[in-house]
């Protein structure tokens, strides 16, 4: 008996995915566990596998088209079955999943360019005749007294309106010519590109975070000279090359350790603490932001964070983080320095309270031991729901964070 397909919920958050390629085709067979077909979440895309086995009768979505969780997809069953019943109980038909999409609606970028413009746009000229020309009854007389056209005559009064003045200083007969641009070659044109699925989803939880929860900021700059020299030290021999982001996520780690109230979330009618420690670490792909999760920070050695982070970034880049890899977070730090950002604020990261805004290392001057002397500095800028966290517990973060980062000897304690 044939099989309706249809769009699986492949992850918490989505509601609908696009099909980003078909592996089989109209008549193929198939059977249970092969890949029917490539398919964009919200997340990520990933490998859609068919449970059944048959000849593909029909494929209800293009290439590229957005179809809702739950919606027909496809029909599997014998060949030269008939399969209308079925879309028809289903409310379907091989075209009623599918949308019109206009160009750029389809998931390839479309450029769509106007005629090329050859010629200056000419400036409008109002005939002395025409009853529609801006001037002052007055300044009609003299201008007909001296012979005057009010063509070429650019008006200083009120919206454009030639008047008096404007005609003190022309001799009979002359004309002030109106200025006109000089031409421009050239052409008018746009590119749209349809919104993705991680994009529909960071735009809804964003909006929703920073709509709904109450945000506050808080600064401090941390003085980084023995963090840069101990990352030195430490490359010397890692195997594995450590950066000032993973320095942070430890340091993080060891502070949400010590400041539990930071380690929470809102949840409506209550609020979570976490004894686990789940650090996000916001990573740009080039569609958005993906935000996979170190699991038990705290308890990892800088080498394993490092080589987790390298890890996620690699299979951010290659769309294939999977659900498991971005779900859990406690806690989330989106680091911008590598850009030479040095400060901004970043919105909270639901479900967690907070996120961590980190700039970049610079160069600077600061007092040490009495002394004015060169320094390397970075700041941090703390985002919190204030419906979960008070800015003395934020603030007790921080301090915290910054005596981790400042004697970085600590966190091997």
């Amino acid at each position: 008996m044939a099989e309706l397909i249809t769009m699986p919920k492949m992850s918490d958050t989505m509601t609908e995915g696009v099909i980003v390629k078909w592996n089989a085709k109209k008549g193929d067979t198939v059977k249970s566990g092969d890949i029917l077909a490539e398919v964009e979440t919200d997340k990520a895309t990933m490998d859609m596998e068919v449970y059944s086995k048959g000849v593909v009768l029909e494929l209800l979505a293009k290439e590229g088209d957005a179809v809702a969780i739950d919606a027909p997809i496809a029909v599997i069953g014998k060949e030269g079955e008939d399969y209308q019943d079925l879309l028809s109980q289903a409310g379907s038909s091989p075209q009623a999943e599918v949308e019109d999409k206009t160009p750029a609606e389809t998931s390839e970028p479309k450029t769509d360019v106007t005629t090329a413009v050859s010629t200056p746009t000419p400036t409008p000229v109002i005939s002395s005749h025409d009853s529609r020309i801006k001037a002052s009854p007055l300044a009609k007389k003299i201008a007909e007294e001296k012979g005057i056209s009010l063509d070429s005559i650019q008006g200083t009064g009120e919206n454009g309106r030639i008047v008096k003045r404007d005609l003190e200083n022309i001799s009979q007969g002359s004309t002030s010519s109106i200025p006109t641009q000089s031409a421009v070659l050239g052409e008018e044109s746009f590119t749209e590109v349809p919104v993705s699925q991680m994009r529909k989803t960071i735009a809804a939880r964003l909006s929703e975070s920073k709509f709904n929860a109450p945000h506050f900021y808080l600064n401090i700059e941390v003085n980084m000279d023995k963090a840069v020299a101990a990352r030195a030290q430490m490359n010397e021999i890692s195997d594995v090359k450590i950066s000032v982001n993973d320095i942070v996520i430890k340091a993080v780690a060891a502070s949400l350790r010590k400041n539990p109230k930071i380690n929470s979330s809102w949840l409506g009618t209550k609020i979570r603490y976490n004894n686990h420690i789940h650090i996000g670490v916001a990573m740009a792909v080039d569609e958005g932001l993906l935000v996979p999760v170190v699991r038990f920070a705290d308890q990892k050695p800088l080498s394993a964070i490092s080589s987790e982070v390298k890890a996620y970034g690699a299979k951010a880049k290659d769309k294939k983080l999977t659900p498991e890899d971005w779900t859990g977070n406690t806690f989330t730090i989106s680091n911008l320095g590598m850009f030479g950002i040095e400060d901004f604020t970043a919105i909270v990261n639901p479900p967690d309270a907070c996120i961590l805004a980190v700039g970049t290392v610079k160069d600077s001057v600061g007092v040490v031991n009495g002394e004015i002397k060169p320094v390397k500095t970075m700041k941090l800028t703390l985002s919190c729901d204030h419906r979960v966290v008070d800015g003395a517990t934020g603030a007790q973060f921080l301090q915290t964070l910054k005596q981790f980062l400042e004697e970085p000897v600590k966190l091997l304690v």
